[in-house]
């Protein structure tokens, strides 16, 4: 195997929630240059102005340092939800019986009953169905379904206050995945310009189906995220690689995921969707209390360290921070802390080594180099870097699905194209306009950059894939292995 040493380079790349703690002055700056690839712009919270306000001041901070960060859109989804109380929060005891009214205005709730957004929610339920309150802290037992009025009586107890989130065990509820409130918003991300849309609680690939046909041509160059949290998402590999196969890219979304499968499913269901969005050449988020610990508190807990390396040993592309960068206090030693633990996690031997694919065939010529590429770059003495000149960045996203210690370097002359692949694991993009060179000085040219940034240098081997037609889409059928000589230190 290739003992090659170079600069580590943090494989793994971070995500991190804009909000409130990121507005503060200077903090955005300290954000990125801490370690965030990309940014997430969660449409639950905030206006159409806040999160325009986030992404410009993003772009133009990554511009001045010379980074290339993706801005993640999340809309919301049909989160089903509890209404409000009149007098505030109540305590719900164990036993006791508790109704969820349809019909009760939303301001009327009591310690006997509340009212509920989701209007047919009495339809989806029957008596003996499990309902999961404020994600699983409380716990209701369906007794009856009277018209309007789900009658439960309380298993789990607690404090139940406005608005909080209702499940239902198993999975079931029949809400679309796009609600009113998303198909606005989605048209406010591709005014703004975001990256990558992500879609809450898509049942089978015809909620991303159609989510891609409402992004029209206007959003043809942005990636489509299934966010993986409804337990019909994963009741079987056939529907799980459906919804796969209509992103791309998909997010372990852990909270209403683990509510709805139980959470002592839940590590088994985390593996198994990684493993399947890499199988199928796709990009994977794992996200949710990664760090939840550091919203108030500078270091993460052992649990949370571990948590974070076992996503990075399963092959995730990227782990998530949520309320850690939003709302906490210490986003930038969030960010510090899982930048180290990625790392750390990285060294393991077994991150750096792939069977991936190595007994099944392939149908695309760019599929077929990109690997080839990769293999190569494993297994020949004195490789430092693997480089893709790519229209799209597929190729890239290819190469990353193989385990390496190597870097794997995107050339791209779109800076939308450089931006996606900001979220592919071991991939670092460059802007390289080939508009403006000869066929025979791309080479050469591709070298002098690498060697520029610190990734290679004199007689290093650097292995190379493009195409016969530079910016064509799913054109690459070359792959070279090129020597660093004097001569690529130019300036």
């Amino acid at each position: 195997m290739n003992n090659h040493t170079y600069v580590p380079i943090r494989r793994t790349k971070i995500v991190a929630t804009l909000g409130p703690a990121s507005d503060r002055e200077g903090e955005l700056e300290r954000m990125l240059r801490a370690g965030v690839d990309v940014v997430r712009l969660n449409f639950s919270h905030g206006s159409a102005d806040d999160h325009r306000r986030r992404l410009t001041e993003v772009r133009e901070i990554a511009d001045r340092i010379g980074k290339s960060v993706a801005a993640l859109a999340d809309l919301q989804g049909p989160k089903i939800r509890i209404a409000r109380f009149k007098d505030g929060a109540v305590e719900l005891e164990e036993g006791k019986p508790f109704v969820l009214d349809m019909a009760l205005d939303s301001e009327a709730g009591d310690v006997n009953r509340v009212g509920c957004d989701y209007e047919t929610l009495a339809e989806d339920l029957n008596v003996g169905d499990r309902l999961l309150l404020d994600d699983g802290r409380l716990v209701l037992d369906v007794d009856a379904v009277k018209g309007d009025e789900v009658h439960t009586h309380v298993i789990v107890g607690g404090r139940l206050s406005n608005n909080k989130g209702i499940n239902k065990l198993g999975g079931g509820l029949s809400a679309p995945a796009l609600t009113d409130k998303d198909k606005e918003d989605l048209k406010t991300a591709l005014e703004i310009g975001v990256d990558y849309m992500a879609v809450s609680f898509p049942r089978t690939a015809a909620d991303m189906q159609e989510a891609r046909k409402l992004m029209g041509e206007k959003g043809k160059d942005i990636g489509l995220i299934a966010k993986i949290e409804r337990a019909e998402a994963v009741a079987d590999d056939e529907t799980l690689d459906g919804i796969i196969n209509a992103s791309e890219a998909v997010m372990v979304a852990r909270g209403d995921l683990g509510v709805e499968i139980g959470d002592a499913q839940l590590i088994g269901v985390q593996k198994r969707i990684i493993k399947h969005a890499r199988s199928l050449n796709r990009a994977v988020i794992t996200a949710t209390q990664m760090m939840e610990s550091m919203i108030e508190s500078p270091l993460p807990t052992r649990a949370e360290v571990f948590d974070v390396a076992n996503a990075v040993l399963d092959g995730t592309d990227a782990v998530m921070l949520s309320a850690e960068t939003a709302a906490g206090d210490y986003p930038v030693e969030t960010i510090e802390a899982m930048d180290r633990v990625c790392l750390g996690a990285e060294r393991e031997r077994s991150t750096q080594e792939s069977g991936h694919r190595i007994h099944q065939g392939f149908t695309r010529s760019d599929e077929t180099v990109a690997l080839s590429a990769m293999y190569a770059a494993n297994h020949l003495e004195g490789v430092s870097a693997i480089a893709c000149m790519t229209s799209s960045g597929y190729t890239a996203l290819i190469a990353s699905r193989i385990h390496s210690g190597l870097p794997i370097i995107g050339l791209a002359h779109s800076a939308v194209a450089q931006r996606r692949m900001a979220l592919y694991r071991g991939v670092v993009s460059f802007a390289f306009d080939t508009s403006r060179m000869e066929a025979s000085e791309l080479n050469d040219n591709a070298l002098a950059l690498l060697v520029k940034e610190g990734i290679t240098q004199v007689d290093d081997h650097v292995i190379l894939t493009r195409g016969d037609h530079m910016n064509a889409h799913g054109g690459t059928n070359t792959m070279k292995i090129l020597s660093v000589t004097a001569d690529h230190q130019r300036g």
